[in-house]
């Protein structure tokens, strides 16, 4: 009889420990399908527990600061810095990513400079001037060329969507819900970058700031033309009135109207366009790849006199030539 309790206390134990074991498993395969679930950033982060307050801090954590009317070049160059680093969603910090860089050039320099000595070349001026070039395309400009082309595919998300924003708007406001249901809808139903940005609104206007305040400082952060009209067009009829969902569906067929054009001129320029890149891209590749292959060769090079005062004219000629090309493949529609 006491071997028959054993038994089935084992048994009954077992059977508890699976059944708390499996409850936590699928409970926890729940919550993150839930997470997932979540259309957008800003909702799958609420769904982890966090505040909408911290939640809105982290994900402005970027966000560029406005601008005196006597801002000086660097502080417009940073402010421009940070909208990308805003448009692009990396959750660091730009003065983290910006001492990282620094960080970053000064080891890669050290590392070269130290194999050259070790390699037994003579560190000239000249070798230093190529060694430092080459530690900053590396330790800068690739950086920077991947932040930026994630800001640049985010951007072009949301030219894409913003249309479609404007008819859910525009739907929410004939069915007779005010402007603060309306973002919230499109906050509940739209994906990012669009979903996020309307829930940073709707949060600042929570708590307490005045909605062209927010609207204000959706269209800075992005700063597109279209955008910037949708605020006017929510500014004006809050101060004079008049039929918002008629002037949004408007705005929306002149977007899209704007969009088929932009996308025909785009497609006959494609040639130049692609010309252009080729023109800004390649001179960087050729020194990095045959610098990578033969690096003796251009230390060697560099070792002359001549170089000091050649390398630097070749790179101003480059920066030269880099802006003229991008003045000449930027089509305005």
């Amino acid at each position: 009889m006491d071997a028959l309790l054993i038994r089935l206390g084992i048994l009954i134990a077992i059977f508890a420990s699976v059944f708390i074991l499996s409850q936590l498993l699928i409970g926890s395969s729940w919550a993150r399908r839930s997470e997932k679930a979540a259309i957008n950033r800003r909702l799958r982060m609420l769904k982890t527990g966090a505040n909408r307050e911290a939640v809105a801090s982290a994900l402005l954590k970027n966000a560029p600061h406005q601008l005196a009317a006597n801002a000086g070049p660097v502080a417009k160059a940073y402010g421009r810095f940070l909208r990308m680093l805003q448009m692009s969603a990396v959750g660091v910090d730009g003065r983290r990513i910006i001492a990282g860089m620094a960080i970053g050039f000064c080891a890669v320099f050290g590392v070269m400079l130290l194999l050259a000595w070790v390699a037994r070349f003579q560190i000239t001026f000249g070798v230093v001037q190529l060694l430092a070039v080459l530690a900053v395309a590396i330790s800068v400009g690739i950086p920077l060329m991947i932040i930026s082309r994630i800001a640049q595919n985010r951007r072009k998300r949301m030219e894409e969507q913003f249309p479609v924003a404007l008819d859910v708007f525009t739907r929410s406001l004939r069915a007779g819900h005010p402007i603060a249901a309306a973002i919230e809808l499109i906050t509940q139903e739209m994906q990012d970058p669009i979903g996020t940005e309307f829930g940073l609104i709707s949060d600042e206007v929570a708590y307490g700031a005045d909605l062209n305040d927010a609207l204000l400082s959706f269209a800075g952060r992005w700063d597109l033309e279209d955008i910037r009209m949708f605020v006017v067009s929510v500014a004006v009829q809050n101060e004079t009135g008049g039929n918002l969902s008629e002037i949004l569906e408007n705005l929306s067929k002149v977007i899209r109207a704007r969009a088929n054009m932009y996308m025909k001129v785009r497609a006959l320029s494609s040639e130049g366009r692609m010309t252009g890149w080729m023109l800004t891209v390649l001179p960087v590749l050729t020194l990095v790849s045959m610098f990578a292959v033969n690096p003796a060769f251009y230390l060697d090079i560099a070792r002359d006199p001549i170089f000091v005062i050649g390398f630097p004219s070749l790179i101003g000629l480059y920066i030269v030539g880099v802006l003229t090309i991008r003045k000449i493949i930027d089509l305005k529609v």
